[in-house]
């Protein structure tokens, strides 16, 4: 590891990585993050898990014949809530880290005890996701209650760069969960997509007081424990620019870079299927 800057692999379906890319990049200043956005397949979200769990499995594959990864970041809810354990399976010389909705930290910061939670249906129906949340409820306060929505167009509205459509979902949506449920002051964005709009989450929060919990920082905090060592070897070393790579065409990507992040040089290469 001496004398080069550690790799991360940072994955996810398409743009909503970002979001995990940006925590990383502050919490990590001296690695190298190479980014892979599988946007042939794209969205996740309503794809079947044993097909999904395939897919991962080769593009990861793939990406270690490329590239000697030093830690892989799954930026994806739906990608670790079906794929995550086999990979792990798979490599266990890679530390990999996944996202989850942030239950935990809702039920903590909840006053009402009511919490919504804001995903695909792919992350809400999956086993790791109920898992989760039977866990999180059996050591939460009395009367503490989750309410689930699936935000259906809204990772595709924002991976279309389509701010006007991802603003009226996420009006629709939030107005659809807090009907349902209109005491919960605490909203988990339980997809890296989500967090890219958070002036249209504040916009349509407004005459509810809500507050928006996304889990990237704390998957960034867990990343760096990881690369602890890593990081100290390697000091002040160069990282180099970031890698973008994608399954489909490079257009999205190029323009969510420059969208989101607001980088105007990031060069995405399109990889052979």
């Amino acid at each position: 590891m001496s004398g080069s800057a550690p790799i991360v692999g940072v994955f996810d379906s398409g743009v909503g990585g970002l979001s995990v890319w940006r925590a990383l990049r502050e919490a990590l200043p001296h690695a190298h993050l190479s980014y892979l956005a599988d946007n042939a397949w794209a969205p996740y979200g309503e794809r079947p898990a044993e097909a999904l769990r395939e897919r991962l499995g080769a593009l990861v594959r793939g990406w270690r014949d490329r590239e000697p990864l030093n830690l892989l970041v799954l930026a994806c809810n739906t990608a670790t809530a079906v794929g995550i354990d086999a990979l792990r399976a798979e490599h266990p010389d890679l530390p990999i880290v996944g996202i989850e909705p942030a239950l935990r930290p809702a039920l903590a910061a909840t006053r009402s005890g009511r919490v919504g939670v804001l995903a695909t249906r792919a992350t809400l129906g999956s086993a790791r996701y109920q898992a989760l949340r039977a866990a999180c409820l059996a050591n939460a306060a009395d009367g503490a209650a989750v309410h689930e929505r699936a935000a259906d167009g809204l990772a595709d509205a924002i991976e279309r760069g389509d701010e006007a459509a991802a603003e009226a979902l996420c009006r629709s949506h939030l107005r659809a969960l807090l009907d349902g449920a209109p005491g919960i002051d605490t909203l988990v964005l339980g997809c890296t997509h989500y967090p890219l709009v958070l002036g249209s989450w504040r916009a349509a929060c407004e005459g509810h007081p809500l507050t928006l919990i996304d889990p990237a920082e704390a998957v960034a905090r867990r990343a760096l424990s990881l690369l602890a060592g890593a990081a100290a070897a390697v000091g002040a070393a160069s990282r180099g620019d970031p890698a973008w790579r994608c399954t489909g065409g490079p257009e999205a990507l190029t323009r969510a870079t420059r969208q989101w992040l607001g980088l105007s040089s990031a060069e995405v290469f399109a990889l052979q299927s």
